[in-house]
């Protein structure tokens, strides 16, 4: 920053993460009461500054440049750097300018948010059984007026807001610190997210998916593509399992997702509805090799908070929204799993889900961390381009919900800045990663053809959802002629337009038309 570019930040005045000082001194500002009073300040100033606020010193409170001593300037970081810590952050940044004869700073405060289990959760169900409405009176605390007014927190596109139907995918956060749970008043509201990242100890994201049926495909990459650790499937109670409830428990279950149940609207369902919902949930469950649990007692959530995550027992609650029967019982079964996505010491990996052009920023990349960790300033390998190769970029910044981190691990949805590439050279399904991947257009894979109207054989092209890939395939090898519904078996398989990173190990579902497949990379 030059001294012109000093001055127009200076004549703006204070901000929401820009604050003036003149001088502080260790004997006055460093006494218990005052450093607590600055403590709070500081707080503020970094929470509003989505992580990191910057102290203009040698400066009055109006703004006028007074300029300070060598001597002041010095004490005045170190007081900065000693209040900093008792907020779990720390002095990143010093500028110096020569003004009047003294000295006036530009001093960098950035938070050092002690490291939160941070759970994933995806919601799934049918159109209408209240995704949207029970994630929105979670993270607020609010009961819903019958009419979705917790869903409106969620469902945020014009044409959302008018059907009363989830169209894209959509987040939300809220979090514990000790045996308090932070609700969120507004969670469209930035800053509110970004103090939950700050303050919780604990922080549950939830990755709410669609459940209208033309957008089957933007459900699958939010259960496919985010790395979850739970599924949180909601059945309507007076509406019962539908065809589309079976369909989404089958994608959870095939990405080995553990699975709650919420039975919801049981305020409107009579009695004999919610008695032959439960009973089909228990047949489609049983079906499938699962075994459910009804969640009555904060003790049954002791007995199950175990088990549910090996993925076998289904813990099953009866919830409203509006009277908010069941939400006690479910927030303390939520904040009581353990994180699932421990891959925090292998390198660096992340699928990219989706591109941003931010002014003051540049081109942010948002996903949810695979493995691994990633700091500022660290150069990454990014690809493959449709040739098949891997561009070097450099690290800029991290956020979470909107809150500025210094470090970004396995599990943690993220926007990470980049800095060595345009918006334009980058499609979702690409990664970013620590060590330079391989780029692959072909793939061996073992898959299971789930529904079929008749058989598929070489030339087939339906649509892979991998990771964050979501991309026209061909089938250009069978070990065996043909393959039917039921049926499993070998197969190469082609990607139609462009190389991306696949791994072995890595689940993933094809789907044409009604048809669908589940496979595993070989």
């Amino acid at each position: 920053m030059n001294k012109l570019e000093l001055e127009a930040l200076i004549s703006a005045g204070e901000t929401d993460n820009i604050e003036f000082k003149e001088f502080l001194n260790r004997e006055t500002h460093l006494n218990s009461r005052r450093m607590e009073t600055l403590a709070c300040q500081m707080k503020h100033r970094v929470i509003a500054g989505n992580g990191s606020a910057v102290y203009v010193i040698g400066v009055t409170d109006a703004g006028n440049m007074k300029g300070i001593s060598r001597e002041e300037f010095d004490e005045t970081v170190l007081v900065l750097d000693n209040i900093a810590a008792e907020i779990e952050a720390k002095v990143t940044g010093r500028e110096e300018y020569q003004v009047n004869g003294g000295l006036v700073g530009l001093i960098t405060v950035e938070s050092t948010p002690k490291s939160s289990e941070h759970i994933l959760i995806g919601t799934a169900g049918h159109v209408d059984h209240g995704k949207s409405t029970l994630v929105g009176a979670l993270v607020t605390g609010k009961s819903d007026d019958g009419a979705g007014r917790t869903r409106i927190f969620l469902d945020v596109l014009p044409h959302e807001i008018s059907r009363g139907l989830s169209a894209d995918l959509s987040y939300a956060v809220y979090g514990r610190k000790g045996d308090s749970v932070i609700h969120l008043k507004n969670p469209l509201n930035k800053k509110e997210s970004a103090n939950v990242v700050a303050e919780s100890d604990k922080i549950i994201s939830f990755v709410d998916t669609v459940g209208h049926e033309p957008w089957l495909r933007t459900t699958i990459r939010g259960i496919v593509g985010q790395k979850l650790d739970y599924g949180l499937l909601v059945v309507a109670s007076d509406d019962g399992v539908t065809h589309i409830t079976k369909e989404h428990l089958g994608i959870l279950l095939a990405m080995d997702l553990p699975v709650i149940i919420a039975l919801t609207k049981v305020d409107v369902a009579t009695p004999e509805q919610i008695k032959k919902t439960e009973a089909s949930i228990h047949n489609s469950l049983k079906l499938v090799g699962r075994v459910p649990f009804r969640v009555k007692t904060p003790d049954d959530v002791f007995i199950v908070r175990d088990k549910a995550p090996e993925g076998i027992v289904v813990p099953i609650l009866h919830t409203s929204s509006v009277t908010r029967e069941g939400y006690d019982l479910l927030e303390q079964l939520i904040f009581s799993l353990p994180k699932r996505n421990l891959l925090s010491k292998e390198p660096f990996q992340m699928y990219i889900d989706r591109i941003y052009q931010v002014e003051g920023v540049g081109v942010v990349l948002s996903g949810t961390i695979k493995q691994g960790e990633v700091v500022p300033n660290e150069t990454l390998f990014l690809g493959p381009t449709k040739e098949g190769a891997f561009v070097k970029v450099k690290v800029q910044s991290i956020e979470m919900h909107h809150y500025r981190v210094n470090k970004g691990v396995a599990g943690d949805i993220v926007g990470v800045a980049v800095k060595g590439i345009r918006p334009h050279e980058i499609v979702r399904g690409m990664m970013l990663a620590k060590n330079k991947p391989e780029a692959a257009r072909e793939f061996d894979a073992e898959i299971l053809i789930l529904n079929h109207p008749t058989r598929i054989g070489i030339g087939y092209e339906p649509v892979i959802h991998l990771e964050t890939i979501c991309e026209a395939i061909e089938v250009v090898g069978l070990d065996a002629g043909y393959m039917m519904a039921g049926q499993h078996g070998k197969a190469r398989m082609r990607f139609k337009f462009r190389p991306y990173v696949v791994e072995p190990g890595q689940k993933f579902i094809f789907r044409e038309g009604k048809s669908k497949g589940v496979g595993r990379v070989l």
